[in-house]
């Protein structure tokens, strides 16, 4: 079974549909990890709800992206993680982990990339009146949300949708493409190993 890390700044939605696709038996594979910037993000309380490990830091309190990710990494190795998978983190990835986990870390993003990339996908596809968005699954590299694509499934824009309405419709796409796309992965490369 892949040892995963799962890395999340904020509600940890993503986090909580990946523990149910593991505890249903569509997910195969254990979070061993929960790695969080921030010490008032909610998903820090559903990780203890899970009993999962977690590592919560200030990015603030080093010197360099480059001291935190290797500390990151430290505690990565520890817990034997094979896989990341970003779940909300609002931090771009830096070398120090891309060169230790190469190929080996996912990000999801509520558009079709690459369109709407960084912050407010929703609301970016809403003020640019398009029609259709959605939701991409995609590795992750040194730009933000430029990694090759993984998978992707589209959303019709209702004319009624407000950004509250579209999030939702995008959330409930994300909570099931996420784990399924990690199964397939995680089948795919079945061995790997750090």
């Amino acid at each position: 079974m892949t040892k995963i890390a799962i890395f999340a700044s904020g509600s940890g939605s993503n986090y909580q549909a990946i523990m149910d696709a593991i505890k249903s038996g569509s997910l195969e594979a254990s979070v061993e990890l929960l790695v969080c910037d921030r010490e008032d993000a909610f998903v820090l309380e559903r990780a203890k709800r899970e009993h999962t490990p977690i590592f919560q830091f200030d990015p603030k309190r080093y010197d360099s992206k480059f001291d935190y990710e290797k500390e990151i990494t430290n505690v990565l190795y520890k817990h034997q993680v094979e896989f990341i998978v970003l779940a909300g983190y609002m931090r771009l990835i830096g070398d120090t982990l891309l060169q230790k986990f190469t190929n080996r870390i996912i990000n999801i993003h509520p558009s079709l990339l690459p369109s709407f990339p960084g912050k407010h996908a929703v609301r970016q596809a809403l003020q640019a009146g398009v029609k259709v968005t959605g939701v991409t699954v995609h590795f992750v590299d040194e730009g933000m949300d430029t990694g090759p694509i993984i998978a992707q499934e589209a959303l019709k824009i209702d004319i009624l949708d407000t950004e509250q309405t579209l999030a939702e419709k995008v959330h409930k796409i994300e909570h099931r493409l996420y784990p399924e796309t990690i199964q397939l992965l995680l089948q795919k490369n079945e061995g790997v190993t750090p």
